[in-house]
């Protein structure tokens, strides 16, 4: 009879993981991409330099257990992230733009020379370290507004050059 009582129970630890799993859940759904990196190596300073890099960028850094990602991941779907999830690994979420997770962690891996990425998250799937690579390497959201915007108002700046072109064509 005890122990009927006690199966609807949670011990306050089975709680608080549970809690946690859900809380990664949310983060994972929330974000444009994630990366996993293997952060093992660094020194005290720089990995606080390099969790200011990534602030700067709008990249959430967390050092999370892997077996709460990984239940978090399974639950979501995901299991081609399972094996990543062995040894030391932070994460960093992008939750404003998709490649800055990608792009400063291997600038952090090209300039500390210590860590590794394991995988990482673009557009709701997988991606391996070469993919991870690759996003890396496409131009910041910052960058590619910026370039839309040149593309946009290029055709406007004709338009304004000929048109002052007839003006004082006229105006002779």
């Amino acid at each position: 009879m005890d122990h009927e009582r006690h199966q609807g129970h949670v011990s306050p630890s089975q709680q608080a993981r549970i809690d946690k799993t859900a809380e990664i859940k949310k983060m994972i759904e929330e974000s444009h991409s994630f990366v996993i990196l293997d952060y093992k190596g660094l020194t005290v300073a720089q990995d606080t330099e390099f969790r200011s890099e990534f602030r700067k960028n709008g990249v959430e850094y967390k050092v999370l257990k892997n077996t709460l990602v990984r239940k978090a991941l399974n639950e979501l779907g995901y299991t081609e992230f399972d094996e990543a999830l062995n040894g030391p690994s932070a994460f960093a979420f992008g939750t404003q733009d998709a490649v800055a997770p990608a792009k400063v962690a291997f600038d952090g891996v090209k300039k500390y020379n210590k860590m590794q990425i394991k995988c990482g998250m673009f557009d709701k799937k997988f991606a391996d370290t070469a993919t991870c690579e690759a996003m890396s390497k496409v131009p910041g959201r910052e960058t590619l507004l910026a370039m839309l915007v040149s593309v946009l108002s290029a055709p406007m700046r004709g338009l304004a050059v000929a048109l002052n072109a007839v003006a004082e064509q006229k105006a002779q």
